[in-house]
């Protein structure tokens, strides 16, 4: 089935299965914009094919899908063509899976940051095996947790979900299960077996029942009170001097939590504190609205570019952000990211 997107993304049919593979495992399958297209083409004719039950989606390789594909983001911003459509079609593709009318399974077997997060954790059913890492590293780069973040992270339990993004930690099954992140956790070996059950059945809750794994979040008990604590208030300031306090009576996650947002860009914390604070309230729709009003901003702004010189491009680890500090980063200067745009996403 050729639904464009090249040798980047693979369609079939399997029984009562789509079936989508991304077929980018030197680039870590990285999200092209030739791959959002075909994959929206793709469910767009699914949600109508009465002989397409549910929609599976998995990758070749070691990763599910490592994100974007942050580097041509990068060049293009920088020679004065940011590519806001891509981000435009990308989001739009984020609510198509969301609002799909049939199963949505991924098959998560690696990691999944960006992109990979948004083409697989807005589905019905999202499968992680022993292998899959999840994270939305996006503040370290001076970028946000886009998407959907704004809609998946504040629904996780215990505040997980901002301390995820203001942190751009990596989590496994146990903590994406415990969290609400993933549906079910199954094991590698048994991914081939789930798929023909589903092409088979056509029965994506009865498939996911039969091979799901009780796990143990990998978190320490203590570690998640520590987090469901220090991330309570919906003040960035007032989470700081809760860590601070923390570190002061000797407490080792607040130490090293202060010392983790310290090194992020300090934009990208406080525009990530509000769109996680903001989307807890918000739909899917106005989540992705919210995003693109920031996504704009970002691509016309500094920190982003220094982040990827800084991680891709010199690898020198040293970014200078601009504002250096979150004192810098003024109520004024917030709520320009999310201030309306002469032209909005069309959804």
């Amino acid at each position: 089935m050729d639904f464009g997107g090249g040798e980047e993304i693979r369609f079939e049919r399997l029984g009562a299965a789509g079936v989508v593979t991304l077929t980018r495992p030197k680039a870590l399958n990285a999200v092209t914009h030739a791959m959002v297209l075909a994959l929206t083409r793709a469910l767009s004719a699914w949600a109508d094919d009465p002989e397409v039950a549910l929609v599976v989606i998995k990758a070749e390789g070691r990763a599910f899908s490592a994100g974007g594909d942050i580097l041509h983001i990068y060049e293009a911003g920088r020679a004065g063509n940011p590519p806001v459509d891509f981000f435009a079609d990308e989001y739009s593709l984020n609510l198509a899976i969301a609002r799909f009318p049939k199963p949505y399974i991924a098959l998560v077997d690696g990691i999944a940051m960006g992109g990979g997060v948004g083409v697989s954790f807005h589905g019905s059913h999202r499968l992680m095996s022993e292998n899959a890492v999840f994270a939305m590293p996006e503040v370290g780069i001076g970028f946000f947790p886009d998407v959907g973040g704004s809609y998946i992270l504040p629904r996780l339990k215990d505040r997980f979900g901002l301390y995820l993004g203001l942190t751009g930690a990596r989590i496994r099954q146990g903590d994406a299960v415990w969290s609400g992140l993933a549906s079910h956790a199954v094991q590698q070996a048994d991914l081939e077996a789930i798929l023909t059950a589903l092409a088979e059945s056509g029965d994506a809750d009865a498939v996911a029942a039969r091979y799901a794994q009780t796990v143990p979040c990998e978190t320490a008990s203590d570690t998640l009170e520590a987090i469901a604590r220090h991330f309570a208030p919906d003040d960035l300031d007032e989470t700081r001097s809760s860590l601070r306090r923390g570190a002061a009576a000797g407490e080792d996650f607040a130490a090293a939590t202060l010392d983790t947002i310290a090194r992020r860009s300090p934009t990208s914390l406080r525009v990530t504190h509000r769109q996680i604070i903001e989307g807890a309230a918000i739909d899917m729709a106005a989540c992705m609205r919210m995003e693109f009003r920031v996504v704009n901003r970002m691509l016309a702004g500094h920190d982003f570019y220094e982040g990827i010189r800084a991680a891709i491009i010199d690898k020198d680890a040293t970014p200078v952000w601009r504002p250096a500090t979150l004192e810098a980063v003024t109520q004024d200067v917030v709520d320009a990211y999310f201030a309306p745009l002469e032209r909005e996403l069309d959804l």
